[in-house]
């Protein structure tokens, strides 16, 4: 096993080696690239140039001979059907003039055409950049081409200049590793040499460190202690913290529960009482009283099977169970069923046939939910809208106050203007969670004192 000292040289070593070979290549690219594109730059402002003088010669040939003797630069001119015109490194018998050459084709349609390839005709690669120019009345395409192998000789020069000054570099700092190296070398046997004392029970031995190195030791040793304190900490707050958020719900669940079951509770405590003390109440007021018992009886176990409902959906206790149905003609069952449970209470449905896969019931407790939460919190009547791509419930009551918006579908929540006897806040909380499950999000619009529409979206439901 490698000490720490042989290990901090060996990394420090594979360390500036790759730096050094990271930096090689990337500046290698880099350079080639920067001088390709310079060459080619200076290809493009020689053409312009070039193209200026155009009228100073009798000849294609004459006029390409002077480029290439005033730049060094190999010139080629061809017509727009890129048949070779005049040369002037070659005869221009010898150059083949239905080869495909891009940058011809591109400068035909574009300002310049630039490509680097090998040339077939002298068997060298070049870098070549055309321009469409006027010469004596006529368009042609004047091609500049300097030899990639020019153009790396300067790089290669530069490059081993660059390549040089890495090596140096490299070689500076690897000596410098070394001699930390040997340093840390040194601390690691004076503090070795120190816990053999100690483990000794020589507790009066000295530590006498002679680079400081041990000071990083020791504050990683804290850091260590300092990290597992804190999380010991952290561990026990979150736990504390869950603790509080456990006992908040289930304060929430008996104030709810003791709130709620007050009235129905006490109406049967009522109606039960008189029956008892005043045998001599006629029929007719004994089964109204009764009826009140068995209506408030209905209440409680409602509010308890909701309650327990949304345990089970908040613990992921329940799953859906989707079939293929037609939505339009759940929301007329709804429709009709709440119509009858509400006589007094005007339920308008409009929609049209939507095939969706979903769960049944599920929907169909969300839909009765949200109609209930709109006729309690509202006098007029109540439309339930079915289109292409959504399911409203739409009100025209009190409407929600924007602070109360955001914690409208939470769980035992209930706007505080109202009081109704069968909810304990669980209608949104609900339907919430049973969207949830289906993908989709209960979507809520309202303005407080004009009305409020509760729905969501059908694009996740709808059948393919």
């Amino acid at each position: 096993m490698l000490k720490i000292h042989q290990l901090f040289f060996l990394n420090t070593l594979a360390l500036f080696v790759g730096t050094l070979l990271i930096a090689s290549l990337i500046g290698y690219y880099t350079l080639k690239e920067m001088i390709i594109n310079d060459n080619i730059d200076h290809l493009k402002r020689t053409l312009e140039l070039v193209a200026l003088r155009s009228n100073q010669s009798n000849s294609l040939d004459h006029y390409v001979n002077a480029i290439h003797n005033q730049t060094d630069y190999r010139a080629t001119a061809f017509d727009t059907n890129t048949r070779v015109l005049a040369e002037s490194n070659i005869d221009k018998r010898s150059v083949d003039s239905t080869l495909n050459r891009q940058e011809i084709m591109n400068a035909i349609t574009q300002p310049y055409g630039v490509d680097v390839r090998h040339s077939i005709t002298l068997d060298e690669d070049y870098i070549f950049v055309a321009k469409q120019i006027a010469f004596q009345g006529d368009i042609v395409i004047l091609r500049l081409g300097v030899t990639l192998h020019s153009v790396m000789e300067y790089f290669y020069q530069l490059w081993l200049r660059l390549a040089a000054s890495f090596a140096l570099f490299i070689l500076i700092a690897l000596i410098l590793a070394y001699k930390i190296s040997k340093k840390v070398q040194h601390d690691i046997a004076q503090i070795t040499h120190y816990l053999h004392e100690i483990s000794a029970k020589n507790y009066l031995a000295v530590l006498k460190p002679q680079y400081f190195r041990e000071f990083l030791q020791i504050t990683l040793l804290l850091k260590n202690l300092v990290k597992k304190l804190r999380n010991r900490d952290k561990q026990k707050r979150k736990h504390t913290a869950r603790l509080r958020l456990i006992n908040k719900q289930q304060n929430d669940i008996l104030s709810a529960i003791s709130h709620e079951f007050k009235n129905p509770v006490a109406a049967i405590a009522g109606y039960t009482e008189t029956l008892q003390e005043d045998p001599t109440l006629s029929l007719a007021i004994r089964d109204k009283f009764l009826g009140k018992i068995h209506s408030n009886a209905l209440k409680i176990s409602t509010m308890l099977d909701r309650l327990a409902l949304s345990v089970k959906l908040e613990n992921n206790d329940l799953s859906i169970k989707t079939t293929r149905f037609d939505l339009d003609a759940l929301c007329r069952d709804v429709t009709s069923t709440l119509q009858g449970k509400y006589p007094n209470r005007t339920i308008v449905y409009e929609g049209r046939t939507q095939e969706v896969v979903a769960d049944k019931t599920m929907l169909d407790l969300v839909i009765i939910n949200l109609i209930d939460n709109a006729i309690k919190y509202s006098e007029d009547e109540v439309v339930l809208k079915l289109t292409d791509n959504n399911l409203e419930v739409i009100d025209k009551g009190i409407g929600i106050s924007p602070d109360e918006l955001e914690h409208i579908a939470n769980k035992f929540y209930r706007v505080q203007k109202n009081s109704w006897d069968n909810s304990m806040g669980l209608g949104l909380a609900i339907v919430s969670y049973i969207l949830k499950l289906h993908n989709a999000t209960l979507q809520i619009q309202s303005t407080l004192g004009v009305g409020s529409t509760f729905g969501f979206s059908l694009t996740g439901l709808i059948a393919k």
